[in-house]
């Protein structure tokens, strides 16, 4: 009977030693299980807790530095509920954000907010159009993924000082405001000038994973020779000045429209 009772007190100090180590497990001690998951990058100078930690660097397969991330990872993960908060902090880009596991097995993301200098970006973003410049603000309130593809979405946006770097110069846009939503998989954006700027702009894309579906009108508001032969790299222009974009593609050739604000042809 005492031999019963050691062990079963020996047991119970195992389980609180358990518990207290899970409560207070240091950040380091898992980054190697941690990094195979994280397609290639590296969190280096790790400190703090699981629950509450930092990397002071992240880097690259090339050996860059791409930045620094600090989470909050809810202790509820020990029962499976996934409750997490990060910060991101690189050159030229900022993220943050909540995400957490909903029952059906999807992502939720709230809260969320990204700000990038698109010119200081490590990796320039290239496009047929030029290269975008100028800093772009997005937030969104609630994001629902399923298998990293959005099924609902609520999001806006900004893009100041925007302008496309092109063999011919800087091509100067003034400032865009992005819309975005997603409902049963499907994504529509929109977006306008602000009604200041040297172009006045209006679109909408759709898109999901079957295609996707572009419609926009674009034009000079005063006499930019820089701006006017961009546009006219883009489509013919009109008698009025303008250039209307329609272009789709994918498996469908453009991606089924919601009843509510769908394009027309």
């Amino acid at each position: 009977m005492k031999t019963l009772r050691n062990a079963l007190i020996g047991v119970a100090l195992l389980g609180v030693c358990a518990a207290v180590l899970l409560w207070f497990l240091p950040a380091r001690w898992v980054t190697p299980w941690i990094e195979p998951q994280l397609h290639g990058l590296r969190l280096q100078q790790v400190h703090g807790s699981l629950w509450n930690g930092q990397a002071d660097a992240i880097g690259a397969l090339d050996g860059k530095r791409l930045g620094h991330l600090q989470w909050r990872l809810s202790r509820r993960a020990l029962l499976g509920q996934l409750h997490l908060q990060l910060e991101f902090g690189g050159p030229g880009l900022t993220v943050s954000g909540t995400t957490q596991r909903l029952p059906d097995g999807r992502i939720e993301a709230r809260d969320l907010s990204v700000h990038a200098r698109l010119a200081a970006l490590d990796q320039r973003i290239a496009t047929p159009w030029g290269n975008p410049a100028g800093e772009l603000q997005v937030t969104a309130s609630r994001v629902v993924l399923q298998g990293g593809w959005p099924l609902e979405l609520q999001a806006q946006g900004q893009w100041r000082d925007a302008s496309m770097h092109t063999g011919d110069g800087d091509v100067a846009l003034g400032e865009l405001q992005l819309q975005a939503q997603a409902e049963g998989g499907v994504i529509r954006a929109q977006w306008h000038d602000d009604g200041r700027g040297p172009l006045l702009a209006t679109g909408e894309l759709q898109l999901s994973p079957l295609g996707w579906r572009l419609d926009a009108s674009l034009r000079a508001r005063q006499t930019d020779p820089a701006l006017q032969h961009w546009l006219a790299r883009l489509g013919p222009v009109s008698e009025d000045g303008s250039v209307h974009i329609q272009q789709s593609g994918g498996l469908a050739g453009s991606p089924p429209t919601t009843d509510k604000g769908a394009m027309q042809p």
